[in-house]
C-alpha cells in the first residue's frame, strides 16, 4: 500500500510534536516516581517505567509506519536533553533502547497491525528493551533471583498497561477530536468500517 511509504510532512511534524510533549511529561513523570518511590521503596521504577514508552506507542499507532516508534522516543529524549535533564546524553541511548524495544513488535506485525493487544506487546517488548538495558547499566547480576524477577514482572506489566493500554487510551481519544484526520489512522479505522 502507497500510503504506507516514506513519511509526509504532516506526519514528521505529527512524529516532532509528540516526542517534544512527551518530553515535557516524561520529566514530570520522575517527579512521581520520586514521590513514589519516597513512598513505596525500589521497585517503584518499575511500576511506573510504562509510561516512559507511550511516546513510541502514541506516535506509532497514529503514523502507522517502519521508524516512528524508535523516532518519537528519540525525539523524547532528546527534548528532554534540551530542557536539562540530569540524566544528560545517556537518555538519548535510553530512547534508543525504548523505541527500538516497542518498534520490533511493531515491525514482527510488518506495521500492520494496531490493535490493542498489540499496543500492549509493544510495551512489553519496550519493557523487556529497557530491563536488558537497565540489568547491564545498573548490573543487576547482583541482585537476589527473586527480586530481579519481581522486577522484571512489575515491568512488563507496567509496560503494558501505562504504555500499551495507556497509549491506546490516548490515541483513541485524539482520534475522536478529528485531529487525526487524513492519516493512516483514520484510512485504516474508515477501511475497517467498510
Amino acid at each position: 500500500m502507497s500510503a504506507r511509504r516514506g513519511w509526509t510532512l504532516k506526519e514528521t511534524l505529527i512524529v516532532t510534536v509528540l516526542g517534544a510533549v512527551f518530553a515535557v511529561l516524561y520529566l514530570a513523570w520522575v517527579q512521581v516516581w520520586l514521590i513514589a518511590q519516597a513512598i513505596f521503596g525500589s521497585l517503584t521504577m518499575d511500576v511506573v517505567m510504562g509510561f516512559w514508552f507511550v511516546a513510541s506507542i502514541v506516535a506509532a499507532a497514529i503514523i502507522r509506519k517502519p521508524g516512528v516508534a524508535l523516532t518519537a522516543e528519540l525525539l523524547a529524549a532528546a527534548v528532554q536533553i534540551l530542557l536539562g535533564s540530569p540524566a544528560g546524553l545517556l537518555l538519548l541511548v535510553t530512547g534508543a533502547v525504548q523505541g527500538a524495544g516497542a518498534e520490533l513488535v511493531f515491525a514482527a506485525t510488518r506495521w500492520r497491525n494496531y490493535s490493542l493487544p498489540v499496543l500492549m506487546a509493544a510495551g512489553v517488548g519496550a519493557a523487556i528493551f529497557s530491563f536488558a538495558y537497565t540489568w547491564i547499566r545498573f548490573d543487576y547480576g547482583a541482585l537476589q533471583p527473586t527480586v530481579l524477577i519481581a522486577m522484571f514482572v512489575l515491568r512488563c506489566l507496567s509496560g503494558a498497561l501505562l504504555g500499551g493500554w495507556l497509549g491506546h487510551v490516548i490515541v483513541e481519544a485524539l482520534y475522536k477530536t478529528g485531529a487525526l484526520g487524513g492519516l493512516v489512522i483514520d484510512h485504516d479505522k474508515r477501511a475497517a468500517i467498510a
